[in-house]
């Protein structure tokens, strides 16, 4: 829990960051885009996704068979 306390916390930092840097934001969509941007800053070359997928696939099998009904689809991983 610990660990995923502090990759929560680091993200919110760079929220922060970003949105105090910017200032101000027109609209809601802008101030959107704007944390869009910075999440996607994280990984830009979106390989993070793939290798935090093989290393949770123990448990997203577990959620998949416990919550099918609410689950997305295999392609969605």
């Amino acid at each position: 829990m610990i660990c995923s306390a502090n990759a929560i916390e680091s993200l919110n930092a760079r929220y922060r960051r970003a949105v105090k840097a910017r200032g101000h934001f027109p609209t809601e969509q802008a101030a959107l885009k704007c944390l869009y941007l910075v999440t996607r800053s994280m990984d830009p070359t979106g390989q993070g996704r793939a290798r935090w997928t093989v290393r949770w696939k123990p448990a997203l099998n577990a959620f998949a068979i416990t919550f099918a009904d609410r689950w997305p689809t295999a392609e969605t991983y």
